[in-house]
Parts: C-alpha cells; structure tokens; sequence
C-alpha cells in the first residue's frame, strides 16, 4: 500500500489540476479525454512498465532499462530527459501549495509566497532524508487525506443532482466557446497526459522495494484503477450541479463554496496543500535516485551515488532539493507542453528498451510478463507515444505557450549528448580503472 500511495503522488495527487482542464477545453470534450485517456494511452504504458520493473528492478529503473538495452548513451540520456522533465514538474508544486495557502491568507505577498515554496521543498527533504519507507508511509496517510473531502463533494453533489430534475450533465458546448477544437483538443490532452503520467517514477527506487519485481506490478494493478476512479467520482457529479465556466485553474474551493458551503471550501483548500506537498515528496524520491544511478556509473560525482545506513542517498536528496529551490524562482508555470515533449522522448526510449530485450534476451524475465508476442507488444508500445505526439503536435498549432514549451524542451532534449560528450570520458576511465 505504501508503493500504491507513492504511485498516486507520483501520477495524479487527486483531482486538483482537472478543473483547469474543464474550463478551457469544455465539458464534453474534457469528459470525453478522461474516459479515452486511460484506455490508449495509461493502461498501456502501466502494462509496458510493470514489464520492464518486474524483468529488472533495479536502483534508477528506467535509466538501468535503456542502458542495459542500447548502451550507455542512451541510458544517460534518458535519465538526463527525465531529470529536465522533473526540472519543469517539481516547480510546479511548491507554487500550487503555496496558491492553496493563499486561499487562507489573501494578502500573502510574493517574498512570503518564495519563503512558502522553499518551506515546503526543504520540508519534503527532511522527509525524504529519513528513508523510502517513511516517504511510503506519509503517501499513504496523504491520500485518505486528500480523497476524503472530494468524497464527500461528489456524495453531496450527487444528492443534488438526483434531488433537483433540472439539474443535468452538461456536454454542450462539446469544446469551449471562443476556441479551435483542434486548439481545445491541444490543450485537453496535455493536461489530461499531464494528470495521468509518470507510472515510470517509482521504478528508480526498485533495490529499496521489497521483492520489486512482483510488487511493482501489483501496485500498477491498483493504483491505475484509484487514479482513474478518483478522477471520474470527482469531475462527474460535480459538474452536473455546476458553471463549467467557473472551472478554471485553483477553482475547486470555489466550486464546492457554491454547491456546499464555506466549509467544505476549506477543507478543499487544505487538501490542495496536502495534495502539493505529498506530490513534491514522493517525486524527490523518485527523482533523486537518477543522480545516484547516474553517480554509480561515474557520469556524475562519486558522492552523489554514496546511501546511508537507511539506504538513503543523503547528498542526491540534497542536491535535488537545492536545484528544485532554485528553479522554483522562475515563472515556468506555461511549460507544459515542455513536461509532454521531454515524457514523449523518455518513453519512447523506455518502450523501445522493452522490445529490444524482448529480442535480444529472450530468457530475462520477471514474475509479471505481458501474455502477448513481441510484434504485438510493438502496437500496444506505440500507443502512448502517439497520444504524446499528438498533444505536442497540437500545441504547436494552437494558441498560448505551446510553441515555447516544445522549444524549451528541445532545448533542453539537445543538452544531454553534449554533457554526455564531456562526461563519457572521465566514465570510461573510471571503467578502466576498475578492478
């Protein structure tokens, strides 16, 4: 239950961050993606990944999957894509707990709204810093913490939409007024991708999961349908006794104010705070173990790769943390299809890692193993990077920041051959040297 609750903060966190997507894409097509979505493109890639943990579960997961399948290289890169997605992913969070606060405290200014953001990541460290299964335990209480009141505004809710004939679900207009439906569709992907991804996470902690290669899989099993059901339980009934247009980004206590009351408003709030936080803490965990893989294999410094006696790679966590605390200064809130550009990049190197040791090891396998032949494996593999692809694609013929997004994201992407260049040789010295 610990990975489960791990997983939900890695991917979702709760609903916070679909009334954002309702507003501007529109209800019906915004229902529509949160029904397709997991069809094409999360079951599939959970199917891909619990393959992969249980065949190697490994310290640093998905990085140990691309290098043991390619070769060095493309194992760094895509730790490196991984590690810049996190870069635009992690300074997303200290900010929305600092924006739920605000609810609390309206006159909050900017200096004390940084002094919030860096609280809450240097928080987060000091409980990363006490090992994965303090971190798994917390997840767990987080979720009950975070669910429970989007609970009782869907109960609530749902009393009010049989109680009230006039009350209806509203999937008219299909795509939001004053917009393409190419440029809603853009947008509804990207944010439906960007609520259901990052399955991957927790596999760079596989040495610190009991028995991983059985467990990951399982966990995959149940934190899939939590995710999902969470998401659907929450949207539905609320939107039926609902303004659609009232669901912008950070609205959810507005939402319930005006079906429940002032009561429910807070506790809401206070979720969004817990939801933040716990999404920031379990993905530390998961990223900082892409600096200590990375520091094993003399790419980066020595001390990065070094654990304590809880197993816990004290320095990584830190460095993590400071470089979280310095991106979080900067207004990378429009990013999004950045986050979606460098995932796409990373996933398509993970799936095509699977495939590859399909062929080329055709005896490495786990306890979990997809019942299907490799040829048919490759169709499934290619789903999600399409539904990546297209959101990208559609950002860039769309309005907003999606052309910024995709070029700070190449940007990005085009660094890692050229740190790789430079770190490859002190790498293969180390090699060398080796005994």
């Amino acid at each position: 239950m610990g990975l489960v609750a791990v997983l939900f903060f890695c991917v979702s966190g709760g609903p916070f961050g679909l009334e954002g997507m309702v507003g501007p894409v529109g209800p019906g097509l915004a229902l529509l993606l949160l029904i397709v979505i997991p069809v094409l493109y999360t079951i599939p890639e959970a199917l891909l990944i619990g393959e992969l943990a249980s065949m190697l579960p490994a310290e640093g997961g998905y990085y140990v999957w691309v290098k043991r399948a390619f070769g060095p290289f493309w194992g760094f890169w895509n730790g490196w894509l991984s590690w810049a997605y996190s870069l635009v992913d992690m300074a997303l969070y200290p900010v929305l707990f600092r924006d739920y606060l605000h609810y609390f405290f309206p006159g909050m200014t900017p200096v004390e709204g940084w002094i919030v953001a860096l609280a809450v990541i240097w928080i987060a460290t000091g409980v990363n810093l006490r090992g994965t299964h303090t971190v798994g335990a917390a997840s767990t209480g987080f979720v009950a913490l975070v669910v429970a009141p989007f609970a009782v505004l869907a109960a609530l809710a749902a009393l009010k939409w049989m109680g009230n004939p006039a009350a209806h679900l509203t999937l008219t207009p299909f795509h939001a007024e004053g917009t393409t439906f190419f440029a809603a569709l853009g947008v509804g992907i990207s944010q439906g991708i960007w609520n259901y991804s990052g399955w991957d996470n927790a596999s760079t902690i596989g040495d610190e999961i009991q028995s991983s290669g059985r467990t990951y899989p399982k966990a995959l099993a149940r934190a899939v349908p939590l995710v999902t059901l969470v998401y659907l339980v929450s949207v539905v009934p609320t939107l039926a006794v609902s303004d659609w247009h009232t669901w912008t980004d950070g609205a959810w206590p507005a939402i319930a104010r005006a079906i429940v009351g002032g009561w429910l408003a807070q506790w809401i709030a206070l979720a969004g705070m817990v939801s933040a936080f716990a999404l920031f803490n379990a993905l530390l965990l998961a990223y900082s173990r892409i600096p200590l893989a990375l520091a094993r294999d003399a790419l980066l410094p020595s001390s990065l790769g070094t654990t304590d006696g809880r197993g816990t790679p004290r320095t990584a966590v830190i460095v993590s943390a400071i470089c979280y605390s310095v991106w979080v200064l900067l207004p990378f809130g429009d990013l999004l299809a950045a986050d979606v550009l460098l995932y796409t990049l990373a996933l398509v190197l993970e799936f095509g890692a699977l495939l590859a040791l399909r062929q080329k090891e055709p005896t490495l396998r786990g306890p979990f193993r997809i019942p299907l032949p490799t040829p048919v494996l490759g169709v499934l593999a290619v789903l999600p990077p399409l539904v990546l692809g297209t959101a990208v694609a559609l950002e860039l013929t769309g309005e907003g920041a999606g052309f910024k997004g995709v070029l700070v994201g190449l940007t990005l992407a085009a660094l890692g051959p050229v740190i790789y260049a430079i770190l490859a040789p002190r790498a293969a010295r180390a090699e060398a040297a080796a005994p």
